[in-house]
């Protein structure tokens, strides 16, 4: 069996979607490792609460962070890496060494890049009026987004659509994407 790190700056959404995957026998992955650079991270307490290894890993508690990174995801046997909500840029000693993806709340390459995340990539989509937005899983390299397409899902915009609104259904439909990419990716059924 494969085994898998997360890295979550906060919730961990995509963390509560590849658990749930996983107990639904949809994808035969194991989390061994959650790391997060944030101290009252959510995701650090659902992973103890699944009895998973998770660390709080960041400037304020080492002095290289991508050399710790690289030292925790080879002691619990780390060849992939999945950022769910992950808000530090990795080095090339991770991106190099690792399988790192990623998942990207719009249609690459459009809308990606430095400081292009959350409700900033809709407000980016419904400016540019956009008829279409959706989930990008993609590899993660040393540029921002421009790593190698895994698997997009689309979807339409309503007329009305806002910020919160196509936020929501994104966050559905990444559900679905994050499963199917990591499928795809890992080549597993």
């Amino acid at each position: 069996m494969k085994n898998i790190a997360i890295f979550s700056s906060h919730n961990g959404s995509g963390f509560d979607t590849i658990l749930a995957a996983i107990k639904e026998k949809k994808l035969p992955i194991n989390i061994s490792l959650v790391i997060s650079n944030n101290t009252n991270s959510p995701v650090l307490q659902k992973a103890t609460q699944n009895k998973i290894n998770n660390y709080i890993v960041n400037q304020n508690n080492c002095d290289d962070v991508n050399i710790k990174l690289t030292e925790l995801l080879k002691q619990n046997r780390c060849e992939y890496i999945f950022l769910a909500g992950y808000m530090k840029k990795l080095g090339p000693i991770i991106t190099d060494n690792f399988k790192v993806l990623n998942t990207h709340p719009a249609l690459l390459p459009k809308h990606g890049g430095s400081g292009m995340y959350g409700k900033y990539v809709h407000q980016a989509v419904i400016e540019a009026k956009e008829s279409i937005s959706g989930v990008t899983i993609h590899e993660v390299n040393a540029e921002y987004d421009s790593g190698e397409i895994i698997l997009q899902k689309e979807l339409k915009l309503a007329e009305n659509e806002t910020v919160e609104s196509l936020q929501a259904k994104i966050k559905e439909l990444e559900k679905v994407a994050i499963v199917e990419g990591l499928v795809k990716y890992l080549n597993i059924s």
